[in-house]
């Protein structure tokens, strides 16, 4: 027991006298390189010796190797001092895509003790090949692309790191549309673009395929191979195009699922579904999207689990927009996960103008207001942002001051009210926002015409109307509002002036409504036609003008007129018929007019009344008087009839015509009908006598038939010496007063052929020896009566 005791105190002098031997640590770390994926067991280096330590030194005083994560990738050998590699160094494991991989070590030595910082960078080796995210790449490109044109590609991802990436690409086999375009952009991020070479033609060739091919740098050099299929589509001729290139989003490390880390916008020129844009990400090697959703629509990304900003401070994610026809475009988006910030801006309004009149100018300032964080640094810092853009900006002012200006022509017709968001936000992780809402009125100017609900208007009065009748109404809006709304009729002066204004239309000017003043005829007057203007109030007003166009409405107000026969000829004419005349033999023809028009004026025939109903007929539409059968023995000498002219109005009005025929064997008897005329028309006065006085009927009755008799005898020799004659005396006067009247179409003269002895007569009609009379013309668009026979 002694002698242990003994040798304990010996081997603690030992230590103390080597722990005062030994320099404190170097300040520099011992630095040594090794090749990946070197075997287990491999030297790295003597670490020993490069510390300036014995072998012997390294057992004495425990050494040992520490790393900051615990793992033992590398060993020391304590018998030479050699560090050698424990386990397989994977670099893409260790240190991903970063440019340079060092571990850290520290060499741990007791009693005393001691230790030596110890740093071994992991070199590169070509030993992985470049690989494209998807085996087979479909791009669909528009016949009509330019050459020139470039569609990008997702790259090749290649693990190693320098010249062991991706070098170079090339097309296999070559083809005379497309090259290949390789370089960086953002953030050093490689990007790759099929160059359009040539114009592709649907018709000629409606798919082009190849091969892209991906190669490192190695030495030997790896390569990744992809199959390219390009389908040439019509028409779609506008890729979509983001805002920005690159979109960075900041959020909250304790940000629950469901949080909106930002939104990526793409727009299309295109219209239709060429011009429906769907996002979705890019699937890219190394590349993990399970933590973020996007909303193939709005293209809002979202948290799918919380993010740990221990793990992973910042997040690329690649986005691809495709639209309906199938050209997309690429952006990334760089999410940033951030602490917390808690303390929200600050916004005072200092003023403020509302109402704005809607001519104003673009820039007027409608707001000043200031913002303010409490917080410091990045979370103090501000950025004010508006929502709608379209109308309103806002624009730095000074120091922390903004202003909210108008940036285009202000329509209060189209927008009455404008409801502005200003967001103010901070620098902060997560950025905190305050919202300030303007509410602007916009007031109205002048500067809209009235406007009628018709481009013209036609309204409808019955003739014989009854004064200040109401025939319609004119209407006219102005989308102004106030008195510049308010709209007032009035006629408008005639055009030209030197016209006389209409006195028979009258406007209300309060509601358009029109009235006739009064009564109207439609046989002098057809229509009207007037200007009615509707003014606003405002200052100076504003008027337009509509025409209205008053038509007359006919009433059945004019009874038919009788032209032929002549009804105010005193005695009344006969036609003469020859007793062999057949069934439909023209006697004579009622002519008749009536100054209505339309329907009012269609007139229709009726045989009223008749010596012998059965003997005549009346031609309904043409008045022509006809025999029915043929004369008789039987019928009586003279014949009366009264023809009804009836219009087609409603009710309808009628005139009579009375005519009398005379129905003759011989027309060496033409002359009888008169003397018949007066001998009947003095028996009427007899039998008035005879009722008088009995006496005198006798004696009256004698008188007359002698006379009678004696002149009927006279007159046959007179017919004997004479072959031509020209009608009666009444009849020649019916028509001769007809003529001049200008009521007959035609004047007509009969020829009566007789031959001495003959036991026939003959009729010979000639051709009208008055012209049609030429229609008359009315100055204010009035028609002449129709004529119907």
């Amino acid at each position: 027991g002694s002698a242990g005791s003994g040798r304990r105190r010996a081997q603690q002098v030992l230590c103390l006298a080597a722990f005062l031997s030994v320099p404190p640590a170097r300040p520099e770390p011992l630095r040594y390189s090794v090749a990946e994926e070197g075997e287990s067991g491999s030297v790295v280096a003597n670490v020993a010796e490069d510390a300036g330590l014995a072998p012997a030194q390294l057992s004495a005083r425990r050494a040992r190797l520490a790393s900051e994560d615990g793992r033992q990738r590398f060993r020391l050998d304590r018998g030479t001092g050699r560090l050698v590699v424990a386990e397989r160094l994977d670099r893409e494991e260790l240190c991903g895509q970063s440019g340079t991989c060092t571990l850290p070590l520290e060499l741990l030595l007791a009693d005393p003790l001691q230790f030596f910082r110890v740093e071994v960078a992991v070199e590169d080796i070509n030993d992985h090949s470049p690989a494209f995210p998807e085996e087979r790449v479909t791009l669909k490109i528009l016949e009509t692309s330019n050459p020139g044109s470039r569609f990008p590609l997702e790259g090749a991802r290649d693990l190693d790191v320098g010249s062991n990436g991706v070098q170079a690409y090339s097309i296999a086999p070559e083809n005379e549309y497309f090259s290949v375009s390789f370089g960086s952009q953002i953030m050093d991020e490689k990007y790759v673009e099929l160059v359009l070479e040539k114009a592709l033609d649907r018709e000629e060739q409606a798919e082009v395929g190849f091969s892209l091919i991906a190669v490192d740098g190695g030495s030997p050099p790896r390569s990744g191979t992809t199959q390219i299929h390009i389908v040439v589509l019509d028409a779609n001729d506008n890729a979509p195009i983001f805002t920005q290139d690159l979109y960075v989003g900041q959020v909250l490390e304790n940000s629950p699922e469901g949080s909106v880390v930002l939104s990526v916008v793409a727009t299309d020129q295109d219209a239709g579904p060429n011009g429906d844009i769907t996002y979705e990400f890019s699937q890219v090697v190394g590349q993990s999207h399970s933590a973020f959703v996007i909303d193939p629509v709005s293209g809002e990304i979202r948290l799918t689990k919380p993010l740990d900003f221990e793990a992973a401070e910042t997040h690329e994610l690649s986005v691809r927009a495709t639209d309906g026809g199938g050209l997309s475009a690429i952006c990334k988006v760089l999410v940033e996960v951030v602490d917390v910030n808690d303390n929200a801006p600050e916004l005072v309004v200092s003023s403020f103008s509302s109402p704005l009149p809607e001519n104003v100018l673009p820039g007027t300032v409608v707001a000043l207001f200031a913002v303010k964080d409490r917080d410091a640094g990045a979370n103090g810092k501000i950025s004010c942002a508006l929502e709608d853009q379209l109308s309103f900006s806002l624009r730095p002012a000074y120091k922390n001051y903004y202003e909210l200006v108008t940036v285009s022509v202000l329509d209060r017709e189209e927008t009455a009210r404008y409801i502005l968001t200003v967001t103010a936000a901070d620098a902060g992780s997560p950025p905190l926002t305050t919202t300030q809402t303007f509410t602007v009125d916009i007031s109205d100017v002048n500067d809209n015409v009235p406007v009628f609900n018709q481009t013209s208007y036609t309204m409808y009065v019955h003739e014989n109307n009854v004064p200040t009748v109401l025939v319609g109404a004119v209407s006219a809006s102005d989308a102004d509002v106030g008195p510049n709304a308010k709209v007032t009729y009035s006629l408008a002066p005639a055009q030209p002036a030197e016209q006389p204004p209409c006195s028979c239309i009258s406007v209300n000017s309060e509601n358009g409504h029109v009235f006739v003043l009064r009564p109207l005829d439609y046989e002098r007057v057809r229509q009207i036609e007037v200007s009615v203007s509707a003014s606003d109030a405002g200052s100076p007003p504003l008027s337009a003008n509509v025409t209205v166009r008053l038509l007359v409405v006919d009433e059945n107000d004019n009874a038919p007129l009788v032209l032929y026969p002549a009804q105010d000829s005193s005695p009344a004419s006969s036609e003469l018929v020859p007793m062999s005349a057949e069934a439909g033999y023209l006697v004579t023809k009622v002519v008749a007019v009536d100054a209505d028009s339309g329907q009012n004026s269609w007139l229709s025939y009726h045989l009223l009344r008749a010596t012998d109903p059965g003997l005549f007929a009346v031609g309904a539409q043409s008045g022509e008087v006809r025999l029915r059968r043929p004369v008789t023995e039987r019928d009586a000498v003279k014949q009366k009839l009264v023809v009804l002219v009836r219009d087609n109005g409603r009710p309808p009005l009628s005139a009579t015509a009375a005519l009398s025929t005379l129905l003759l064997k011989d027309f060496s008897d033409v002359r009888l009908p008169h003397s018949s005329l007066a001998a009947e028309d003095e028996g009427g006065s007899l039998t008035t006598y005879l009722i008088i006085s009995l006496v005198f009927v006798s004696l009256l009755f004698l008188v007359s038939t002698a006379a009678f008799v004696t002149r009927k005898v006279c007159k046959r020799k007179e017919l004997k010496g004479e072959h031509v004659l020209y009608g009666t005396g009444h009849l020649q006067s019916g028509l001769a007063d007809a003529a001049a009247a200008g009521t007959l179409p035609h004047a007509y003269c009969y020829e009566i052929s007789l031959t001495t002895g003959s036991g026939n007569s003959e009729f010979k009609f000639l051709k009208p020896i008055v012209p049609s009379l030429p229609p008359q013309h009315c100055a204010m668009e009035t028609n002449a009566p129709s004529l119907r026979k």
